[in-house]
């Protein structure tokens, strides 16, 4: 019994002393930088193992430093990427169970490449200072898309003296982007509207103004020197037509003709809009009843009509614009061509409209019937001219 025992301890003492084996692993850091010698932060820097393909993304700091524990050991393939975009990478990067380090300096590997390319100093200098604008352009582009949605989210929220410190900011930072001037003067027309004090709100249209017209003129140097894009037009007119609003609310009546007019030639798609506008801007600035601006006004609204035959609103403003030019003869308006047809053709459009009840009432002020195809159809009558 003894030696049994002695036996079966030997066989139980032995199994205590046999551990499992356990996978090795390291920690791996290092430091990244551009071809300008800066750190390259918020990167991610892919280790990908070259045998089980298995992966670890590691975060840069502000400093350009990563760092991780845990690596499994084996070779990898060590990728440095930037918005999605490889910058560099290293095959074969041997991971062991210790520290290792691999720093990504893309300046020494320029050089490196330059050297086996066979390029001189100066053509390497000029390398790296093309390679350098484009990074500072790719960073400026980031940071004024930061500023134009955290002025979109204060323009939303109605703080619109926020997003005008914001997009100041911006202009500040490259004034030479035709969409930040544009944003900016948005961002001053809405604010306008909301301004009490009369001198305030004038201040601000006429930022608005300029603010637009900045942003016509680099738009148009943009189409004039580089390739075109297919919305270049209708971006531009999209221009003019804020534009329009902005020195139409600012009194410049003039200017707000011109700027709707250069939006419908440059976007004949939205002519229609652009006219009505004109159109609106016309009539509500002749509070003279000046019949120049009254037959201005008409022929905007036949051009937004020629544009968009069934924009109703235009019928109706084109009609109210030709009544006032009627004239009283014998006790009885008599009003110019073409007034009842308007005011027809909207109540066929829109017999419900919010104008519906106005225009029978101006057909029956002229004496003529209502005919649509909404409803009962009435007998046809013309204008009377005694």
């Amino acid at each position: 019994m003894k030696q049994r025992f002695a036996v079966m301890f030997t066989i139980l003492a032995f199994g205590l002393c046999v551990a499992p084996a356990l996978a090795q692993s390291g920690s791996v850091k290092g430091t990244c930088k551009d071809v300008a010698g800066k750190p390259v932060a918020g990167a991610i820097v892919e280790w990908q193992n070259m045998d089980n393909g298995s992966k670890y993304d590691l975060k840069t700091n502000n400093k350009g430093e990563y760092f991780s524990l845990g690596v499994a050991s084996g070779k990898y393939k060590v990728t440095l990427l930037q918005g999605g975009k490889e910058l560099f990478h290293v095959n074969g990067f041997n991971v062991v169970s210790d520290e290792n380090t691999l720093d990504f300096d893309l300046q020494k590997e320029q050089q490196n490449a330059a050297k086996g390319q066979g390029l001189t100093p100066e053509q390497l200098k000029q390398q790296q200072e093309q390679q350098a604008k484009q990074q500072k352009e790719v960073n400026t582009v980031k940071t004024l898309n930061e500023k134009l949605a955290a002025a979109k989210q204060q323009s939303d929220a109605g703080d619109f003296d926020s997003a005008v410190a914001t997009l100041t900011e911006a202009a500040q930072i490259d004034p030479n982007r035709d969409l930040i001037w544009f944003k900016l003067a948005d961002a001053y027309r809405s604010s306008a509207n909301k301004q009490t004090d009369a001198a305030e709100k004038t201040k601000r249209l006429d930022e608005a103004v300029t603010d637009y017209n900045k942003a016509v003129d680099l738009k148009k140097k943009a189409m004039e020197s580089g390739p075109s894009k297919p919305d270049d037009a209708k971006t531009l007119a999209a221009y003019y037509n804020n534009l329009g609003e902005a020195a139409a609310k600012a009194g410049k009546t003039d200017d707000a003709a011109k700027a709707y007019t250069q939006a419908a030639q440059l976007n004949p798609a939205g002519a229609g809009q652009y006219y009505f506008n004109l159109g609106a801007v016309l009539t509500n600035a002749n509070i003279a009843n000046d019949p120049n601006l009254r037959k201005a006004a008409v022929d905007a609204f036949d051009k937004a009509i020629a544009a968009d035959p069934t924009r109703a609103d235009a019928y109706y403003w084109k009609g109210s614009n030709l009544i006032g030019m009627a004239e009283l003869k014998d006790n009885k308006m008599v009003a110019p061509d073409g007034t009842a047809e308007a005011f027809q053709k909207y109540l066929d459009l829109a017999p419900t409209g919010p104008h519906a009840e106005e225009a029978k009432a101006m057909l029956a002020g002229i004496g003529a019937t209502v005919e649509t195809s909404y409803g009962q159809q009435k007998k046809k009558t013309t204008n009377k001219k005694q």
